[in-house]
């Protein structure tokens, strides 16, 4: 039987910050998991759409600057040779389950949050470059993919702090003290430096020409 590095004592667990327990971090991959899955899900749909017709209009094409139309037929829509979104179907999916294991009282070795946070972060960086491309190659944004980046932040530094406060990833006490007391604020740094990248890089789409 493999130690869990959650197998706390109640009392442990009670004095670790809400989102960093199991119920409290089930709860929110579920919630974020499920946002970022849905908004994937209907990018699979609008370019199946697209497949079948070429001359489609998605769902969120409403100017020149967010048009999904336009970000999902160019190279950086399918990096790996087939629709980004398939990714965050399956990955998504996972980040659910994995909500709902833990929702359910389940219980996972340290090997299995190194993997987890692997994963997270490898997903965030993908994003970033997602990000980059849409504002400066690409010349486009898209709605959904939007979404999907808004999940996709405070997933990763939460599941970043959660591993910090149980020792997955090994810090001292105060950078422990500090992430449990600051991670919300990075969240809300991050998704308003996020949400200024594109309205300073887009005007027309939120001003007018």
């Amino acid at each position: 039987m493999s130690k869990s590095d959650t197998a706390a004592p109640p009392s442990d667990e009670q004095q670790l910050p809400r989102l960093a327990r199991a119920r409290g971090f089930g709860l929110f991959l579920v919630l974020t998991g499920a946002v970022a899955w849905i908004a994937s899900g209907i990018l699979v749909l609008e370019r199946i759409a697209l497949y079948k017709n070429p001359d489609y209009v998605t769902s969120c094409d409403f100017n020149p600057w967010v048009s999904c139309g336009t970000v999902m037929k160019s190279s950086q829509a399918a990096l790996l040779g087939f629709p980004n979104p398939f990714l965050g179907i399956v990955g998504f999916g996972i980040v659910i389950t994995i909500g709902m294991a833990l929702l359910a009282g389940a219980r996972f070795a340290r090997w299995y949050w190194v993997g987890v946070q692997v994963g997270v972060s490898l997903a965030m960086l993908f994003i970033i470059w997602l990000w980059s491309q849409a504002l400066y190659e690409i010349n486009a944004l898209c709605l959904y993919c939007m979404v999907v980046w808004a999940m996709m932040i405070p997933m990763f530094l939460y599941t970043t702090a959660r591993n910090i406060a149980h020792g997955v990833i090994p810090a001292s006490v105060p950078v422990r003290k500090a992430v449990a007391e600051w991670t919300w604020v990075a969240v809300i740094v991050l998704l308003v430096l996020t949400a200024a990248s594109v309205v300073l890089r887009f005007p027309g789409a939120f001003f007018g020409a």
